[in-house]
């Protein structure tokens, strides 16, 4: 699910890139606030940071003491992305291991479909492996898959989540 924020940050400007042109500095702002927003990647309750949209207001500058940098108070608003459980998606296979396999949809990528929660799929090894059911259904890597999420787990460590789906419902599974 897509969702739009209000977010408040502080974005520090190092003294070097100070300058008295007010437009100059408003550029240093917002692009020192994409990069860091580039670099947060996710956070547990928004989701995966996906673009800024409009900034708000820059509150005034608050020099450190120790370095010289500047802290700027700004808000903005995003986009951010997130999977809620219940939630019917749609994402790619990119890796079949003989216990599941593993999607990606947007910018999650760790989304795992234990072969458990594939009714009827039967899993066949070979140089390229894939599933099948009895109904000829096959998913193989590169397939668009429709799942049910039933499962998240944030990792604060690498500001990124883990999702366990499952294909027991009605509508899912391979989309040929």
């Amino acid at each position: 699910m897509y969702l739009k924020s209000k977010l408040s940050w502080n974005v520090v400007i190092p003294a070097e890139k100070m300058d008295i042109k007010g437009l100059m500095l408003q550029k240093a702002i917002i692009t020192r606030l994409m990069a860091d927003f580039a670099a947060k990647k996710a956070s547990k309750d928004l989701g995966y940071f996906l673009a800024v949209t409009t900034v708000e207001k820059i509150g005034e500058g608050k020099v450190r003491q120790q370095s010289g940098d500047v802290l700027f108070p700004v808000d903005f608003s995003c986009i951010t992305f997130k999977l809620l459980n219940g939630e019917v998606l749609e994402g790619v296979v990119h890796k079949i291991l003989k216990h599941g396999i593993f999607l990606r949809c947007g910018p999650a990528e760790k989304i795992y479909l234990s072969h458990q929660k594939m009714d009827d799929y039967q899993y066949m090894p070979g140089e390229n492996p894939y599933f099948m059911n009895e109904k000829s259904s096959k998913i193989e890597k590169g397939n668009v898959v429709r799942f049910l999420v039933i499962g998240k787990k944030f990792m604060e460590f690498e500001n990124d989540f883990q999702f366990v789906v499952t294909l027991e419902g009605d509508y899912l599974g391979s989309i040929a």
